[in-house]
């Protein structure tokens, strides 16, 4: 059953499309098919198998929107389903070590990887998270101002891994527990939406190989150091009408007066345009990352063991074109 939303600046009511009662309790119960047994690893390419498997089994009005979306990820390239199962009552607490990721199976690591392998492959990076399938995304202590996935203060627009050759397609959370306050927002902003407001020398500009992405610092110092197949490249791409973005506002670097211009413009385009998502639990975003950015609004944490918890993962439509990157056809980007 829908859920509207209201205004392009707030959400009250986060989800776009919500499964009703019996759907979710459908998708629990083939979660749980796939966590039969503790040992299970998340990370195992059995078990990426068997849950891309399970994907065909799920309600057919979810794998129906879901593959809508993937044809085409509409004017904000952000979709929210609401009522997905993530298994409230037996959560452990909120993890709150650095570097926090699920390798043993659950509901909602199930659940995420079950919609990633509709929407395509699953995907991570050695040098962030370890590598991890899933990752948790929760305050940690000491971390407060980490511009990344750890912290709690505002996280500015990005695409997710601009910087490497293979960016993932799709970056996907799924809410386990939101704020004790309700005051955390994921900031979401298309450029469908931005587009129609950049000048065209300011279009110009942002397609033009003038700007340089770093790792961001979730990648760790020495990635950051080593710049791998850092090079020039053009914030915008692709079709003129309707572009892909790679950017991030904390490590994109204007290499000339008219391209810093751009992207303060690209920049200001993004704030006028974007929306803050509230999520509840249950709640399931899919990002298209090629055409949206993506950040958080501060949001104070209490480290009780009740804190905000989103799991994460990445999606790749076409695991094929990284190959060279991949030990052994694996899921994980060695370098």
């Amino acid at each position: 059953m829908p859920k509207t939303t209201t205004g392009t600046n707030q959400s009250p009511a986060a989800a776009d499309w919500a499964l009703d009662p019996d759907d979710t309790g459908a998708c629990e119960q083939l979660a749980r098919t796939l966590c039969t047994d503790g040992h299970d690893q998340i990370d195992s390419p059995e078990w990426v198998a068997r849950a891309r498997d399970a994907w065909e089994d799920l309600p057919l009005p979810l794998r129906r929107e879901v593959r809508r979306f993937r044809r085409h990820s509409g004017p904000h390239g952000t979709m929210v389903i609401g009522g997905l199962p993530v298994d409230q009552a037996a959560l452990p607490a909120t993890p709150s070590v650095p570097g926090s990721v699920q390798r043993q199976t659950s509901v909602s690591a199930a659940v995420l990887t079950m919609v990633a392998c509709g929407l395509g492959e699953p995907l991570a990076y050695r040098a962030e998270k370890s590598g991890a399938l899933v990752q948790d995304v929760v305050p940690v202590p000491g971390q407060e101002t980490f511009h990344g996935n750890a912290g709690s203060v505002p996280l500015s627009f990005h695409t997710e891994n601009g910087f490497h050759p293979h960016p993932p397609d799709y970056v996907i959370f799924l809410c386990l527990r939101a704020d004790h306050d309700r005051r955390a927002g994921m900031r979401v902003a298309g450029i469908r939406q931005a587009l129609p407001l950049l000048a065209p020398a300011s279009r110009q500009a942002l397609f033009a190989p003038e700007f340089l992405t770093t790792p961001p610092p979730s990648f760790g110092p020495a990635t950051a150091t080593s710049k791998p197949d850092v090079q020039p490249r053009p914030v915008l791409s692709g079709a003129a009408e309707d572009p892909d973005i790679r950017m991030a506002q904390l490590v994109t670097t204007p290499l000339t007066p008219r391209a810093t211009a751009a992207l303060t413009e690209f920049g200001r385009a993004c704030e006028a345009t974007a929306r803050t998502l509230r999520l509840t639990p249950g709640d399931l975003v899919i990002i298209d990352n090629r055409v949206t950015v993506h950040g958080r609004t501060a949001f104070q944490p209490r480290y009780d063991g009740a804190d905000r918890w989103l799991q994460r993962t990445y999606v790749t439509t076409d695991l094929r074109r990284s190959r060279d990157h991949r030990p052994h056809d694996g899921h994980v980007l060695d370098r």
